[in-house]
């Protein structure tokens, strides 16, 4: 076999084994959940006096929660001389307009709310942030995005774990408004559940590194400033802030019996732009921090952890590279040199790459008490979801190791609460709800092409082995480009 040949199947297999740790990583997030599987963190004590506390609502042009954040926020129950509520508004439409009556008529009750608006987009949310702190009074600082609805005793339940003087920040645990409304949603959610109720479970109670969500979590001030402050040099201000704070010193905390409801993104285009930013925002604090991790003196096991978190979004560039570029290869090579017999070797790898994963999503669903089976009959629609997710994710991952800059595109809300009745309410949303284009679904049915020649070349030389996957790669950018140009066109109408 020539130089050229071999390099073909030895990158193949390196990739190969590299998603293969990154399988077997979520596989260990598993076995390692059955450790920390009851830890739940208890306050040290209470708080002789409740100390002050800045509510912050960070948003931008989202006029059709605007109104129902403003009106849940002010039902939070604290004493009322101690709360203080911002709502930092960078918007440019009639978003603006809804919050400062709405402002304006709680102000009336006597409620400390402030308007902090924006003429600019400066550094985005992180900018905002940042800025609003310069008349925030509180000694932390309460952070929910515009689609999230805490509950009022949220405060009350979470403040007392800042009793202990090193801890900067206590993350919530996401659940959904609209979970029940579409198989996406549905989705979305079972990813959403495995990354809360059982990854940062995991990490927190192991006392590994972990992040701030974006949302549904306090803050306390001192930390943020100590830290260095919200920066918008990455698309991902809360993963950056979270690794600087704990580098710096400060612990968190994740309370996964504390929830807090969130909206989840409505369509196809909506839930790609969402992903996009939080896997180049990823990525991009990968390249700013994991230096900085390894010099650092915390024990080897947080800096392998570590790696693997800030790196995970990676995974779907390797997978897209070896796919595309070296399978078809690697395949024809062995053929030609009666390789035939090593196949076991690319299905081992693809074995311990995607079970891994099947077994997180899987467990995932279990760990908040899900009947086993209806958990299971679930995971083709996530490993499929993945797998729509792949291109977009990929893309994100090139730019941020390019180092090309992007706007902060957020993600579209529709308002839209639990599925029902299509009240008149509801009508008037949908046609106020402006979808996204459908960035990149030609581009997925051309993959799925290439994909699918490759299905039929295996079939024709008899590579059974490699039709499972190769099949699903088909199937799945099938779907992602056709539910993008559907979710566009049925939103549009």
């Amino acid at each position: 076999m020539s130089l050229i040949g071999s390099s073909i199947l030895i990158i193949h297999f390196i990739l190969l084994a590299v998603l293969s740790l990154f399988g077997l990583h979520r596989l260990s997030m598993v076995i390692r959940w059955f450790k920390y599987r009851n830890f739940t963190p208890k306050a040290p004590s209470d708080f002789k006096e409740l100390p002050q506390v800045t509510v912050q609502i960070p948003l931008y042009n989202e006029k059709l929660v605007a109104q129902r954040i403003v009106d849940a926020i002010v039902l939070l129950e604290y004493p009322a001389d101690k709360l203080q509520i911002q709502i930092v508004d960078d918007s440019t439409d009639n978003t603006r307009d809804l919050i400062s009556e709405r402002v304006n008529h709680y102000q009336k009750q006597g409620i400390n709310i402030q308007h902090v608006h924006r003429t600019n987009r400066s550094g985005y949310k992180a900018g905002a942030l940042k800025e609003a702190m310069d008349t925030a009074t509180g000694e932390f600082i309460a952070i929910f995005d515009a689609d999230f609805i805490p509950t009022p005793n949220t405060l009350l339940d979470s403040i007392q774990y800042f009793t202990q003087s090193d801890i900067a920040m206590v993350q919530f645990r996401w659940e959904h408004l609209n979970r029940r409304n579409s198989l996406l949603t549905k989705t979305q959610a079972i990813m959403l559940d495995a990354h809360f109720a059982l990854e940062q479970q995991v990490r927190c109670a192991s006392n590994m590194l972990f992040n701030f969500n974006g949302t549904a979590g306090i803050w306390r001030t001192s930390a943020i400033i100590d830290a260095g402050h919200w920066s918008a040099d990455t698309l991902t201000e809360d993963l950056d802030l979270s690794y600087r704070a704990q580098l710096a010193g400060w612990k968190m905390q994740y309370i996964n019996t504390l929830e807090c409801p969130g909206e989840l993104p409505a369509d196809m285009n909506a839930f790609k732009t969402q992903q996009y930013r939080w896997a180049k925002g990823g990525v991009q604090v990968m390249m700013k921090m994991l230096k900085t991790v390894w010099k650092s003196k915390i024990p080897f096991s947080k800096k392998l952890e570590s790696t693997f978190h800030l790196s995970n979004n990676l995974a779907y560039l390797v997978m897209m590279i070896d796919t595309l570029i070296f399978l078809l290869p690697s395949l024809y090579l062995r053929a030609q040199y009666e390789y035939v017999n090593i196949w076991w070797v690319d299905v081992a790898l693809l074995l311990m790459s995607s079970g891994g994963h099947i077994a997180y999503l899987y467990f995932g669903q279990i760990v908040l008490g899900r009947p086993k089976m209806r958990a299971l009959v679930k995971v083709p629609n996530l490993v499929l979801l993945g797998i729509q997710l792949a291109i977009n994710n990929s893309k994100a991952g090139i730019e941020a190791l390019m180092g090309k800059e992007s706007e902060f595109v957020r993600t579209p809300k529709t308002g839209e609460l639990e599925k029902g009745e299509q009240t008149k309410e509801k009508l008037n949303k949908k046609s106020q709800y402006k979808p996204l284009p459908p960035k990149g679904a030609i581009f997925e049915f051309l993959i799925a092409l290439i994909y699918f020649i490759v299905l039929i070349w295996a079939i024709t030389f008899q590579y059974w082995f490699i039709l499972p996957f190769v099949g699903l790669l088909v199937v799945g950018f099938v779907m992602s480009a056709f539910n993008s140009f559907y979710s566009h066109y049925q939103l549009s109408k």
